[in-house]
């Protein structure tokens, strides 16, 4: 998936029935953004599949160290980055979660300062896996990364053996829900890259599964939406820290669990 403009764009196998499907994809996400939805399809020759969804990816800096290269980019000193660099490699497959979209980028600006060697971390809708990684490169001693979707699992896998970082993080096939987290214990941080209708029924959750002074990194929020996604954090006792506003309609935040509050 990457933007073109206003636009999403993505690339899907030939469905059974083409006309129910682009009505289902719009109903699907017209509720779960609160917004009408326009979905619109054309056909690919299947030959030039790998080639088209490969356009959209090039290798990034997204934060002072943070570098991320697509899985195909020839390696040499640009693809290893300079001193102090941390360079992740990511081939998302049919997972969301590449350096090309604004939220990716707002949490990994996000996680640069913040994640401290030893940190036990959750992501939330892992996708292609890529927060895992980061917070596993930047020294986190554990990471469990969780994602329903089998094929971004898949994806998931491929990416954490291309970056050495299997034995630090955990990767889970599940949906999180609020019962899931209540059995997960205690972290030092989570990150949930997710769009508002999915987020908002976890935030309580959240609340209660980071160790008081841990930190939250929240993404996938419209700027219109975002006062109304601070506010219902910081009644729930989080503290509202660094905003990440550099790609445009989209919103990512910092926040941190108070000590001693509900």
């Amino acid at each position: 998936m990457w933007e073109e403009g206003e636009d999403l764009v993505t690339h899907l196998a030939e469905p059974a029935d083409p006309e129910g499907t682009l009505r289902n994809a719009a109903d699907v996400l017209g509720r779960r953004t609160g917004r009408a939805v326009e979905v619109e399809s054309g056909w690919q020759p299947h030959e030039d599949w790998e080639h088209l969804w490969r356009q959209g990816l090039a290798r990034r800096r997204v934060s002072p160290r943070i570098v991320v290269t697509p899985s195909w980019i020839e390696p040499g000193p640009e693809a290893e980055g300079g001193p102090g660099d941390v360079v992740i490699v990511v081939d998302p497959g049919m997972a969301f979660g590449t350096a090309e979209h604004g939220t990716t980028r707002g949490c990994i600006r996000l996680m640069d300062p913040v994640v401290r060697h030893g940190d036990r971390i959750l992501d939330v809708g892992t996708g292609s896996g890529i927060l895992a990684i980061v917070a596993a490169r930047l020294g986190a001693a554990f990471v469990l990364a969780v994602e329903g979707d089998p094929y971004a699992v898949e994806a998931a896998r491929g990416n954490l053996d291309r970056n050495g970082v299997t034995d630090l993080v955990e990767l889970r096939e599940a949906w999180v829900d609020e019962a899931l987290l209540k059995g997960l214990g205690a972290w030092n941080g989570i990150t949930a890259n997710l769009e508002r209708g999915l987020l908002e029924p976890l935030l309580p959750g959240f609340r209660d599964a980071i160790q008081p002074g841990g930190w939250l990194i929240v993404s996938g929020i419209l700027a219109e939406d975002w006062v109304q996604v601070v506010e219902r954090l910081e009644a729930l006792g989080f503290r509202s820290g660094a905003e990440d506003a550099l790609d445009d309609e989209w919103r990512s935040g910092l926040f941190e669990r108070v000590a001693g509050l509900p």
